[in-house]
């Protein structure tokens, strides 16, 4: 059974931003693009720099005139990338449907006055123009030019960054566009350093990862699928030490993930397969047929992830998210090589 105790180290982060908030009686938001190159950070602004702030996106370039006071976070995992940095948007997209403030466990209690939460794949832009927001992050989203052209027409909006589109924007980019918005590239830098620190510490505690082979799917009401090696999911794996099969990417193109039919079901097939239900129970995607002829599968060699919590984690990519799911998987991963 995969454990579900906080982690010590993701619970005094949540403390400390929360604390920093507080006693600076600020509610911030920032909005940028870029990747996470040195090249990127070019002109930004450090913790406390100055303004105004100029970012390449994909989409155009965003001009940020001042220190933001009002956020409205609308990518995947933007919310909880602004608030690892001590800033609390004022509105949020709840994309993995967590209820309440938005924000999953490794979050809880981040927010000290509830966002108004504003759906995913279509938001309601009178709802987002009544929070009077000076900033918009979307930094990991579809990268449609109509819905940026509406929110930049509402606030100076962080669209994706070069190569970000169909929400293949990275962990490092997310970071590097939200921190360098919000004038806290330092803070920035250090999740990312401490997120570096979480996957060293997993890599040493198991050297067997290194050079197998993992394919990550997901199993939903639809069937199964895979993801691609450059999404956060499978980058995961990567990090670990693990390597994702071409043919995934090769059947993926430029998405970041492939359906799977009865036909090319054997691409969930690696030294370990981990498959992420969503929105179905885990037991279905355990119990059919067609998985169970899987060889990694019948080998024994395969996790379906039963904990909606870890599932989640795993998904979302945020620094937050990655460092509580590495508390608890890479030892399940083990049991299952063998």
């Amino acid at each position: 059974m995969i454990r579900t105790s906080p982690s010590a180290r993701r619970v005094r982060r949540v403390l400390a931003a929360a604390g920093a908030v507080v006693a600076a009686s600020l509610v911030l938001a920032g909005c940028t693009s870029g990747s996470s190159s040195p090249a990127a950070s070019d002109g930004a602004s450090g913790s406390g720099g100055a303004f105004p702030v100029s970012i390449q996106t994909a989409l155009g370039t965003t001009e940020i005139p001042s220190q933001p006071k009002r956020v409205v976070a609308l990518g995947w995992g933007d919310a909880e990338t602004a608030l690892e940095l001590g800033v609390q948007p004022v509105g949020a997209s709840d994309w993995l449907a967590f209820g309440g403030d938005g924000v999953g466990p490794w979050l809880k209690d981040a927010y000290t006055k509830k966002p108004t939460i504003i759906q995913t794949l279509e938001p309601s832009y009178e709802q987002i123009l009544k929070l009077k927001p000076d900033l918009i992050l979307d930094t990991k989203s579809s990268g449609d030019k109509d819905r940026y052209a509406k929110l930049s027409a509402i606030a100076p909006t962080v669209a994706v960054p070069k190569g970000g589109a169909n929400y293949l924007t990275t962990t490092e980019q997310q970071v590097d566009l939200v921190s360098r918005a919000l004038g806290k590239e330092s803070e920035g830098k250090k999740l990312l350093t401490d997120l570096d620190d979480a996957y060293a510490a997993a890599r040493k505690a198991h050297p067997e990862f290194d050079g197998k082979t993992a394919v990550v799917g997901s199993y939903t009401a639809d069937g199964f699928g895979a993801y691609a090696s450059k999404d956060s999911r499978s980058t995961f794996m990567q990090q670990l030490g693990f390597t994702i099969p071409k043919a995934v990417d090769q059947q993926a193109g430029d998405a970041f993930s492939v359906s799977l039919s009865e036909e090319n079901l054997d691409l969930l097939d690696a030294d370990l397969t981990v498959v992420l239900p969503i929105y179905v129970d885990a037991s279905k995607a355990e119990s059919d047929p067609l998985f169970q002829k899987v060889p990694s599968v019948e080998a024994g060699h395969s996790i379906v992830v039963d904990d909606a919590d870890v599932s989640n984690a795993f998904s979302l990519g945020t620094t937050a998210a990655i460092e509580w799911a590495l508390d608890r998987l890479p030892d399940e991963f083990a049991k299952k090589l063998g």
